[in-house]
Formats: C-alpha cells, structure tokens, sequence
C-alpha cells in the first residue's frame, strides 16, 4: 500500500532506510546488522511517539486509510463457507453493501456490511462505501432471513454516510434507513454491529443497532463527517480538524460515553499495518460477545437490545425554584410523579 498519511511519513521514510540497507546486505554480503538495529529502535520509538498522542482529526484520517481492513477482509479472515447474496427483491443491487450467510468458528451466522474499494476503479463500483436505499433493504431482507432461522447477525459499519443523490432519495433513502432501524430493533437473534473505519451518520446506523456495538481503535463514530460538520458551522470544509474535536468521535469518547461497548485494540501504527493481526483481534472480541448473548432466548434479546439504547445519552433533571408550587393542577412534574412512586418516563394519562 502505496498511500501514507502526512503525520506517518517520517515513520515510513525511516523504514523505508532500512529496506535499503537491508537491500544492500543482501546484494553485498555485507554486515549492517548493527546499524538496521539501530535504526529498528529508532523506528519503534518514533512509531509509538506519533501514535500515543494522535488528535481526532488524525484518527479520523486513519479511520479512512484505503490499506485497512474491509468487511470482506473480515469475512475472509474469521469465516469460512462464504455464499454472498445481492439484491433487494425490487430489482436493484449495491455494491456498497455485501450481505450473505457464512461459519463463524463453524457456527451459521449472517453478515451484513459496508465495502469501500482499494483504489478508483474499486471504489467506484463501491461508491465510496455510501450505500443507496436497494443496499440497506438488502440487508434487512438477509437480517429477516437470519431472523427467520435463528442465525447471529455480524454487521461491520464503514461509510461516510448514505449516498445523498437525487436518485437515491427518489428511492425513498430516508425511508429505508428508517425502517431498518426500526425493524433491527425487533429482532430475535444476537446481533453484533463493529464500527471498522467510518461510522458516519444514518448511513451507519441503519446497519448499526445491535445488542453489542463495538469499535476498533482508529474508528470514528459521527452524526456527520467532521468536513461536513465545518462546511455548516464555520462555511470552511479546511475546519475539520476543528470540527473533529468538538464532535467527539474517537473510539475512546464514544466508550466514555456508552455509545459503544468495546474498543477493539489495534496494532501499533493503525490497522493497516498490520490487517491479519486485527482480523484476528476482533475475531477474539465477537466470540467472547456471541457467547454471552448465547443466553438469551429471542424476548430476552430484544430486551437487551431495547436497554442498551435507553442507557444511551447524559442529561441533568432540574426544577427551578417555586415551578412546583406554581405548577397548574394539570401538569405532574416529574418531581411529582417520583414522589407518587410512577415512572418519570411514562407520561400521564
């Protein structure tokens, strides 16, 4: 993989020096090794000193690297027994979605995710991973089937947002995100969604509401693209550094604030150097997952499911001073109801 990220180039100049010399000790025959030693050191230092303090906007560009791992890596890499399936049963197919049935450590799962493409042409046929309406109501026709015959459902989550053409909201884009949302939240089987690169908007989470929501390290999670976020506020897409910040979107806020349940560790350097290792480390977490939802019968799944989104957010209940006393005899606060011992999240009749 030829593409470097500017804040990495100096890592990979320096390995590159240690190619050459490794290079010139095979061709000559002879010893470098103390100064390839040498310069390893260097090398892991620098890699770790660049790494320890990245900003949001750094991950954020990780997060979009064309060498880390896609679905597809992720399905060729744990599963075996791989049948990909296309459509939508209303005459349309997307690439930016792949859906199909395969075994997971033997076991018949169903999988569901976005495809980003390695180069141009791939990523046309992939539209940049930002999926029409026909790719998400072809994941909900795999996940009902899954539903239907009691398989556990793997989504991975990698866009930058649902394809915004005119075309795909002459679809009915709004719609089909609407109703996967809806209708994931009623299904009977585990469902375990991993944000692997971007997870941008509606467009990740109408594939996105499982019992379990994982993260990897480099990942974003967003209501909007940072760019998109700065074009709005400041009318300056060169913002999003800024942007970046103020959303909070890294693995490690979205963990503070409960909106994922595990940050997936990747190796040093980010996922793309090392794509085996981090297929083997989600690998690790989505077992160790399965088998807990393993439990839980197709009620008890949705229950789970239905929690784990109300726990979702942080907010400060306050009555200002005399609005109880002032209230009209008509409005229960929610002060009020607590005292009545009622539910302060069911209104009144």
């Amino acid at each position: 993989m030829d593409f470097v990220l500017e804040f990495e180039r100096p890592l990979i100049e320096l390995e590159r020096r240690i190619d050459g010399l490794r290079q010139i000790e095979r061709e000559s025959g002879s010893d470098l090794s103390g100064a390839i030693e040498q310069l390893q050191q260097q090398a892991l230092r620098l890699l770790r000193q660049i790494f320890a303090a990245l900003s949001p906007w750094q991950r954020a560009l990780l997060s979009r690297h064309p060498g880390r791992p896609f679905t597809l890596d992720y399905v060729q890499g744990l599963c075996t027994d791989w049948t990909e399936l296309h459509g939508d049963r209303a005459g349309h197919e997307d690439a930016a979605i792949v859906c199909g049935l395969a075994r997971f450590d033997g076991r018949p799962v169903a999988i569901v995710g976005h495809q980003k493409g390695r180069n141009t042409r791939e990523n046309l046929k992939r539209n940049f991973g930002m999926p029409r309406p026909e790719g998400y109501r072809k994941a909900l026709r795999i996940m009902q089937l899954a539903d239907r015959f009691g398989l556990p459902i793997l989504a991975f989550i990698d866009t930058p947002g649902a394809f915004p053409g005119i075309d795909a909201e002459a679809r009915g884009q709004a719609e089909a995100i609407a109703r996967n949302i809806m209708e994931m939240s009623a299904l009977g089987v585990p469902v375990i969604c991993t944000v692997i690169g971007e997870g941008g908007s509606g467009g990740a989470l109408a594939i996105g509401v499982g019992n379990r929501v994982l993260m990897l390290e480099n990942a974003i999670y967003s209501v909007i693209s940072p760019e998109g976020c700065a074009a709005i506020l400041w009318r300056d897409r060169a913002e999003g550094p800024r942007a970046a910040a103020a959303l909070r979107i890294t693995a490690q806020d979205c963990l503070q604030h409960g909106v994922v349940d595990q940050v997936v560790t990747e190796p040093p350097g980010g996922a793309h150097r090392d794509v085996a290792a981090t297929v083997q480390e989600l690998g690790q977490a989505l077992r160790r997952h399965l088998a807990e939802l393993d439990g839980l019968d197709r009620a008890g799944l949705r229950a789970d499911r239905y929690d784990r989104f109300r726990r979702l957010g942080a907010w400060e209940e306050a009555v200002a001073e005399g609005a109880e006393a002032a209230a009209p005899d008509n409005v229960v606060t929610l002060e009020g109801r607590r005292a009545a011992g009622g539910d302060p999240d069911q209104g009144g009749r």
